[in-house]
């Protein structure tokens, strides 16, 4: 699965920039879509009981906890790859980003909220899938398939926003010198970098 995603990605990022963001777009609607199900699912299981104590492993607790999640926020940068395609980046490229960071971590507190008052955070010591565990457990495991669908979803994104931005990276350090020519070259009727 992980090589035929690869190589759809690779080919729709040489189609051109409109594709990708089309597909980009329909991607983030279905990540979307499925963590507010899962926030408006699991949020009928919520027991208040669960967050006591609020912060049982107080500041230092809340350290380690914003250094683990910082690796959530990785990539909103590559935003800025895609600024020459942009028909008013001044203005678009700082809005895109800041919005999306806003959304992002509404949508991030929502859901681990929702998460810890279904189940206890002691309970998701060696989860590697904990967003599944809560909802097996609860016996929605219907619901666990649509997690793991959204993960691939999400995986697939991520992959694909990559893609996007490394030939746009390449040709930039071309244009500089630091990479040969071959890589500054426009495809003549994509309009995408490479040949």
């Amino acid at each position: 699965l992980a090589v035929a995603i690869t190589l759809v990605i690779t080919w729709l990022v040489w189609v051109g920039i409109k594709e990708s963001s089309r597909a980009n777009t329909i991607m983030v609607v279905v990540k979307v879509a499925i963590l507010l199900l899962v926030a408006g699912v699991g949020i009928t299981f919520v027991k208040g009981a669960n967050w006591v104590p609020f912060s049982p492993n107080g500041w230092a607790g809340v350290q380690a906890g914003a250094a683990i999640i910082f690796f959530a926020f990785i990539g909103f940068d590559a935003v800025s790859t895609t600024a020459e395609e942009c028909r008013d980046p001044g203005r678009n490229v700082p809005h895109g980003i800041i919005w999306s960071l806003v959304i992002c971590t509404v949508i991030y507190v929502l859901v681990a909220a929702v998460v810890t008052g279904m189940v206890h955070y002691t309970e998701f010591a060696g989860k590697a899938d904990p967003l599944a565990y809560v909802f097996e457990r609860y016996n929605l495991g219907w619901l666990a398939g649509i997690i793991a669908f959204g993960a691939v979803i999400a995986t697939t994104a991520a992959l694909l926003v990559y893609q996007v931005g490394q030939p746009r990276i390449f040709m930039a350090m071309s244009r500089d010198g630091l990479l040969g020519p071959w890589f500054g070259r426009v495809h003549p009727r994509h309009g995408t970098p490479g040949n």
